[in-house]
């Protein structure tokens, strides 16, 4: 099978849309999935800073929805023609899978950031031939087709806009699940998110349906200014005082904070934002040495890194989406689409952070 996808060859290059060839079809636990669209993760980006690491060349894409055109069997519990949304992939028997925590399954890094599959990397080639690592987290969706584990699917309604879905099964699942299921947050509870990206402005929409209080952080003003659209109290990271500040608006400190910048310096401000017990979830991937400063890390506050939500995914995307449905999850409004053509401008708006969440469209061939 012969289609268009976006190819990766080195952490160097842009992305190069070009044909590629699927050799085999699905095996009997996998779908083949034509992709209406795909979110742009950091985590696709984050490739590019790991020379040497990662299964390059790739196909990347890991948000991933559309519509089941073939599948391995009636045993997958899928049908041709079925909408789907993809998330990320896992072993389904280690006894983290088996306790409802397939995030954190033990074959995760193999499955996911690797490519998958090593052992029949070649059923997926370039024009040319040449192996492409076959599976990114499962997928490899930035293409017209993905063939994908059925257990990565989760089955929506075929009346949603089944394109904008996909980062349902990613970033959006990482920030609202880390409010709903991490922290369990509700009624009474302060959280303080740092970063107002794609993933914190999702843990800010969760902790305002969930009727928690929200203080935001970001340097982008207009990001600022989309958290206080969704129930949060924004501050610029250039605040004064910023930590003393959190504590002042929550009342004696936040219940929870969630960090997604990475940055050490307000890793340790969200420490000190919180109140005695709370809690500090990490969900990016740290670059350097992350030194705590005294006293940050102390009167009972804990930090744990989350790894996508603490999300069964077959689970919490249907909950997303009646959330959405209920006007109470507006994701959409995140979301800029460009044809597959347009990735390289895609992921060059999501860096100069121009655009929260870009959706490639990889049936959409002009604007």
């Amino acid at each position: 099978m012969r289609f268009d996808a976006a190819v990766l060859r080195s952490v160097e290059d842009r992305f190069s849309v070009e044909e590629v060839l699927l050799h085999a079809g699905p095996a009997d636990d996998e779908i083949l999935v034509r992709i209406d669209g795909c979110g742009m993760c950091r985590t696709d980006l984050a490739v590019r800073r790991s020379a040497g690491r990662s299964p390059l060349p790739a196909v990347l894409g890991h948000e991933g929805a559309g519509t089941v055109v073939e599948t391995g069997g009636p045993h997958t519990g899928l049908s041709k023609g079925d909408h789907v949304v993809l998330s990320y992939d896992s072993c389904g028997h280690c006894p983290n899978c088996l306790n409802a925590a397939p995030s954190y399954c033990d074959s995760f890094a193999a499955l996911n950031l690797f490519g998958g599959r090593e052992e029949d990397a070649t059923r997926f080639t370039d024009g040319a031939g040449r192996a492409l690592a076959p599976r990114w987290f499962g997928q490899s969706s930035f293409a017209e087709y993905a063939v994908v584990p059925a257990r990565n699917a989760v089955r929506v309604d075929p009346a949603l806009p089944v394109e904008l879905l996909g980062p349902l099964g990613c970033g959006f699942l990482t920030g609202a699940g880390a409010v709903l299921n991490s922290f369990g947050a509700g009624p009474g509870d302060t959280v303080a998110v740092f970063g107002a990206g794609a993933v914190g402005l999702a843990a800010v929409m969760a902790a305002t349906a969930c009727g928690a209080a929200t203080v935001a952080v970001d340097r982008h003003p207009e990001r600022l200014a989309l958290a206080e659209r969704y129930g949060a109290t924004a501050l610029p990271v250039t605040t004064s005082g910023l930590a003393a500040r959190i504590r002042q608006l929550t009342d004696g400190g936040a219940h929870f904070a969630l960090d997604t910048t990475a940055a050490p310096a307000l890793i340790n401000d969200a420490l000190r934002s919180l109140r005695p017990t709370g809690r500090l979830g990490l969900v990016a991937r740290l670059h350097t040495t992350l030194p705590i400063e005294p006293g940050t890390l102390d009167r009972g506050r804990t930090m744990s890194h989350i790894c996508e939500g603490d999300a069964v995914p077959g689970l919490l995307i249907p909950r997303l989406i009646g959330m959405w449905r209920a006007g109470r999850f507006p994701f959409h409004e995140l979301i800029r689409t460009y044809p597959l053509a347009d990735i390289n401008e895609a992921e060059r708006d999501c860096e100069a952070g121009r655009v929260v969440k870009p959706v490639v469209l990889p049936q959409e061939r002009n604007r």
